[in-house]
């Protein structure tokens, strides 16, 4: 319980740092409409909000792994929040993207969560030719992820969302590692690095998609 609350409490505060920048900045830019520099409330949100639905990707991801690893209770109803905000997540790209391309990120990032359970249930059981299978299947499923994202945004470069994809599997296998070998520091790194990392990726994509749709964010 101690351990869940720290996490909440963590969570609060980065939100908190993340967001605040951004406002500030809209606050002071605001009277520059039309010039360079200029950001507005709307680009502002939208990344804000994207930025949140990715540290709940990374903090509810973390919730699962120290419940799954600990056989807590509440499992399921970790792994329910968490595969809702891969829904959320798809529903936030609906009003650039439609309907079918948000659902169908969904279940990529869904399918996402599936094979990381996995690759934490093969690695739990000291099972090495699973872990590795389901490792790979991971990694396809971020080229997946990828290839249809950039698909849709051509400031979204294949190469580099399976780089920050990647990065992002490998953060949540440290933390797997770190909680199995009872390596709290690394355990913590992990965490704070795997979060950086999914803010920058969540900036990644509002930026790309305020650049493709720039008469909505003027």
């Amino acid at each position: 319980m101690k351990s869940r609350l720290l996490i909440v409490a963590l969570v609060c505060m980065m939100m908190a740092f993340s967001a605040a920048p951004l406002s500030a900045e809209a606050n002071g830019k605001h009277h520059r409409n039309g010039h360079e520099g200029y950001v507005s409330p709307a680009a502002v949100k939208l990344k804000e909000d994207m930025r949140k639905l990715w540290i709940d990707h990374v903090v509810w991801t973390k919730s699962y792994i120290v419940s799954a690893i600990a056989g807590l209770e509440d499992q399921q109803t970790v792994l329910d929040r968490l595969l809702k905000n891969q829904q959320d997540i798809g529903d936030a790209v609906k009003p650039f993207y439609g309907e079918a391309a948000g659902n169908k990120l969904a279940e990529l990032l869904k399918e996402h969560i599936s094979i990381a359970g996995q690759v934490l249930t093969a690695m739990k059981s000291g099972n090495q030719a699973d872990a590795d299978k389901y490792n790979k299947e991971w990694h396809r499923n971020a080229d997946d992820i990828a290839a249809f994202l950039s698909s849709a945004n051509p400031n979204w470069t294949d190469k580099q969302l399976k780089e920050m994809l990647y990065v992002h599997l490998q953060f949540i296998t440290d933390a797997v590692m770190a909680r199995l070998t009872k390596d709290w520091k690394a355990d913590v790194v992990a965490f704070d690095k795997g979060l950086d990392h999914m803010i920058m990726f969540a900036d990644i994509l509002s930026d790309g998609i305020i650049k493709q749709f720039p008469k909505t964010f003027q």
